[in-house]
């Protein structure tokens, strides 16, 4: 038996991403689009309407990843005008910065300057995190998950999620609030001692999704708060989530 599992090991080789800020991921993963420069009037309406999300903005024309389902309906509709990169650094920490314009292609980032300064003399060597499902699907919670196993270990930077609130120096927050969740938040946010942070992780969290606007969601607590991080995506990717608190705290 014991032979056997070294067999195992040794077909399976090195599973564990050696450097995350470096990590990669293949063509075909749906990134950071990119809209052409020049996109018409038409082709501005037609993206429009068979985005199932209403991501798209007019008067000026873009993109709320805030709001993206990463579908990529516009992208089949628009070919050559409408692209998605494989680059999952995605996060960001001002919610104007999830808007994309079209003739800009350039990485989206976590900006320094609006990072509470409390955040990076607290939490930049180590941070403990409640994760909470706030009317999910599991997508966006299983990737969370996965942003501890073996591949990727976040742990080895000092993060982890963790059972209670009274231990978290924050929350994450996925799922686009039910009526049912958003007084639990409330409760769940108040028990993290200060200061503390807050995370919106996937896209329903940022925006309520294709939810959004349903009578079954209450957002008042998303709405009274200010967020620290936004993590877009349908799901977000481990490496999304994981780059985007490393940024938010000043890992290098």
């Amino acid at each position: 038996m014991p032979l056997n599992i070294i067999k195992i090991f040794r077909r399976h080789g090195r599973q564990s991403i050696k450097d995350l800020r470096k990590a990669s991921i293949p063509e075909g993963f749906r990134g950071r689009p990119v809209i052409a420069k020049g996109i018409t009037p038409e082709e501005e309406n037609l993206a429009i309407s068979v985005c199932p999300s209403a991501a798209f903005l007019s008067l000026p024309f873009g993109l709320d990843l805030g709001k993206c389902e990463f579908c990529m309906e516009c992208a089949f509709a628009l070919p050559g005008k409408i692209r998605f990169t494989n680059d999952h650094r995605l996060a960001v920490s001002r919610r104007e910065d999830l808007i994309i314009h079209s003739g800009v292609d350039k990485p989206l980032l976590v900006d320094s300057t609006a990072v509470r300064k409390e955040i990076r003399s607290y939490f930049g060597h180590a941070l403990k995190l409640r994760q909470v499902s706030a009317g999910g699907d599991n997508s966006a919670e299983m990737e969370l998950n996965a942003a501890g196993n073996v591949n990727f270990d976040m742990g080895r930077y000092g993060i982890e999620f963790v059972a209670s609130p009274r231990h978290a120096d924050g929350l994450v927050i996925t799922g686009p609030v039910s009526g049912n969740m958003d007084e639990a938040l409330q409760i769940c946010y108040d028990a993290v001692p200060s200061p503390k942070i807050v995370v919106l992780a996937g896209t329903a969290a940022i925006s309520g999704g294709i939810f959004s606007g349903s009578p079954e969601l209450c957002r008042t607590f998303i709405e009274t708060i200010k967020p620290d991080l936004y993590v877009p995506g349908n799901p977000p990717h481990p490496l999304t989530f994981i780059n985007g608190i490393l940024d938010l705290t000043g890992r290098k």
